[in-house]
């Protein structure tokens, strides 16, 4: 059976994903540098596409101001 590809992050894994910890992946989101999570059910989630693309800069390409 194939592995599963996550489509939304805990702050742990999303953390984790981006090599950090997840104090200083929490200090990047509070100063908005990084977006806010998205709520389900009481559970706190990011977008790993979204993550993947603000790493490698395509979110930013032309994109002009971003806000969270």
């Amino acid at each position: 059976m194939a592995a599963l590809t996550p489509i939304l992050a805990s702050e742990r894994s999303a953390a984790k994903l981006l090599d950090m910890k997840p104090s200083d992946f929490r200090a990047l989101v509070d100063n908005g540098v990084l977006p806010k999570p998205a709520e389900f059910g009481g559970f706190e989630r990011w977008d790993v596409e979204q993550l993947r693309a603000i790493a490698s800069g395509d979110l930013a390409n032309g994109a002009g101001v971003i806000e969270w």
